[in-house]
């Protein structure tokens, strides 16, 4: 199964107009990709917090995108996310995500979700198996 991409994805996707629209730095020598974010008040949990599962979908699409724009070919097959501090809406947060090594059947990857004064919001690591 070739995956491909359409331009509806939730969190990158150009032509979703109720997505996020993100639009993501890849860096091919580093295997890497970075973005930025600010949440608006849609987008919180409990008053003023951004909502733990948008932080997650924001890893997983680092992790993700970042296989698909290096060719790899891969899907989520298992996603751990660890939560370190709040994030507040409407404050800039930068989401980086790397692979960190690949073979014929697994791409692993991690991200992080950081506020602009450095804080660590969030972290992840994914499995993403190939097709």
């Amino acid at each position: 199964m070739k995956i491909g991409y359409y331009g509806y994805c939730w969190i990158c996707g150009e032509r979703n107009k109720g997505g996020l629209q993100l639009k993501f730095d890849l860096n091919k020598s580093t295997k890497s990709i970075q973005t930025s974010f600010i949440p608006a008040e849609t987008y919180q949990g409990y008053d003023g917090i951004v909502h733990g599962g948008i932080l997650s979908a924001l890893l997983d699409e680092a992790m993700a995108k970042l296989a698909f724009e290096l060719g790899y070919n891969a899907v989520t097959a298992m996603l751990n996310v660890r939560f370190k501090n709040p994030a507040k809406v409407k404050e800039k947060l930068t989401i980086r995500g790397e692979i960190t090594q690949a073979n014929r059947r697994l791409v692993l990857a991690k991200a992080t979700i950081h506020r602009e004064d450095g804080t660590l919001i969030a972290e992840g690591d994914s499995k993403l198996v190939r097709k």
